[in-house]
């Protein structure tokens, strides 16, 4: 009697832990909600932010473009950055990109020019896998768009390599990412305290740069969006004015009835 009790309590004590293990292991399958950042161009009369921009491109340019192309974005568009045409000439210059055929029906390189479109770092998606692991690198240009949370998903993603909990398995080669869905991503920490340096002054923590980095890509994205919020604020003061106007003259033509 005394050795079936003691199996009882065995066997309660081995489910409940059972049990404890898989609430954890739940719970780290989680996706925990994203951080709502402040971001410039939020709202109707929101705008982007130059100086952020800049910073934006230069962490792009720095630490991003090693790994993900922006396919949509050509040098001459870095002059809504307010980069003069002489320095986007010149980093323009600083690339090579693929022309030809020659003479002798050959492609060649030559120094890229401001009307050609920013190289990527791989010459195709193959060779982009074959250097990643098998995992193909996204283009950045329309990420923020193409994710759900948009630039929120993407800063939490930059913020979100912590330590693995307890009992979480990490697939070997990849990494933890506590906003990444599943937890198990392919790319390894991007940005580290202090990997650029701003030429503005601005201290380049982890937050810092993955927040100018998102205003970059949201104006990769969605670049007319200044204009659009321009003309959506004219349209709405036009349309205050208009029913101004229309509910004087009403007044007007009805006051003598009554």
């Amino acid at each position: 009697m005394g050795r079936k009790l003691a199996f009882g309590w065995l066997a309660a004590a081995a489910a409940a832990l059972s049990l404890t293990v898989a609430a954890s292991a739940a719970r780290a399958q989680e996706t925990p909600p994203l951080p709502h950042q402040q971001w410039s161009f939020d709202g109707v009369f929101g705008t982007y932010d130059i100086a952020a921009l800049q910073r934006g491109f230069q962490v792009y340019k720095q630490i991003c473009s090693a790994c993900h192309p922006v396919k949509h974005l050509f040098f001459r568009d870095l002059a809504a950055l307010d980069y003069t045409p002489d320095q986007i000439k010149a980093l323009a210059a600083s690339y090579k990109c693929t022309a030809g055929p020659n003479d002798q029906g050959q492609m060649y390189e030559r120094p890229c020019l401001p009307s050609d479109p920013i190289p990527g770092p791989f010459p195709n998606d193959e060779a982009a896998k074959a250097a990643n692991g098998g995992a193909l690198p996204p283009d950045l240009s329309m990420v923020v768009k193409a994710r759900e949370g948009g630039p929120d998903y993407v800063f939490a993603i930059l913020n979100g390599f912590v330590p693995a909990p307890a009992g979480f398995h990490v697939v070997q080669g990849k990494y933890y990412n506590e906003y990444f869905p599943g937890h198990n991503i392919s790319m390894p920490p991007p940005l580290s305290d202090g990997a650029v340096t701003f030429a503005d002054g601005t201290k380049a923590t982890v937050p810092q740069m993955a927040h100018d980095v998102v205003t970059f890509l949201s104006w990769a994205a969605e670049p007319n969006l200044d204009t659009r919020h321009r003309i959506g604020a004219r349209v709405f003061l036009f349309l205050i004015v208009g029913v101004g106007i229309f509910y004087a003259a009403k007044r007007k033509i009805w006051a003598a009835v009554h």
